[in-house]
């Protein structure tokens, strides 16, 4: 069996990145917000399950793309890791850049009208699913705990734990952020929030450039 220690900072790794990339307004969260603040919570509770559907489609296509690809060429893991780690210290740039504006978020009702229930949630999915960013995301997000010798329960763990960690994070953010008041909270913490995002982002890019052994063990 294999030895589960070596990949468990990893896998971690790959759920506090996914972690502080939510934590960033984007598209999908911004739509479950407005539509929680506009419509109702019901509809903002649909809207992010099909965002959290959308989240696990994509982290499958990534984790099984890369494993493919990885059982074939295994040096190009250093490939992978230097276009991560280039993706990540790009994500920090953003978040220092967003910190130092007084710009605040943008939170508008979806476009088209009212929807059924299924109807919000298919919505969120297709938010997902067409956002162009998710691919090079989820690489990045896999790649920190993806290694070529890694067995498979790796990708599945990374996998199922960032499905389950959007589906609590979105139905918090169509819950919480379902007032206005909430929106004008986070709006006065976006700056500290933002460079807090940064910080991460800087250090994960770092590690993954740096990091030369494939697996985050402790030789």
């Amino acid at each position: 069996m294999d030895s589960i220690s070596p990949y468990v900072a990893g896998i971690f790794l790959s759920y506090g990145a996914f972690l502080i990339a939510i934590a960033s307004p984007g598209p999908n969260v911004l739509a479950v917000i407005g539509t929680s603040m506009a419509v109702n919570r019901q509809s903002g509770l649909a809207l992010a399950m099909g965002v959290a559907t959308g989240t696990l489609t994509w982290a499958m296509l990534t984790a099984v793309g890369l494993s493919a690809l990885l059982a074939t060429y295994a040096s190009a893991i250093l490939i992978i890791k230097v276009f991560g780690g280039l993706y990540l210290l790009w994500l920090a740039y953003k978040s220092f850049r967003s910190a130092a504006s007084a710009h605040d978020i943008d939170v508008n009702e979806l476009a088209g009208g009212r929807r059924t229930t299924w109807g919000y949630a298919r919505r969120g999915y297709i938010i997902q699913m067409t956002n162009p960013k998710a691919a090079l995301a989820w690489i990045a997000i896999i790649s920190l705990g993806l290694a070529p010798d890694a067995p498979l329960w790796v990708a599945g763990a990374i996998v199922i734990g960032t499905f389950i960690l959007s589906v609590v994070i979105h139905l918090i953010y169509a819950l919480v952020f379902s007032t206005p008041t909430m929106v004008r909270i986070y709006g006065h913490a976006r700056r500290v929030i933002q460079g807090t995002l940064g910080t991460f982002f800087g250090f994960a890019g770092f590690r993954l450039l740096t990091d030369r052994g494939g697996v985050w063990d402790a030789r």
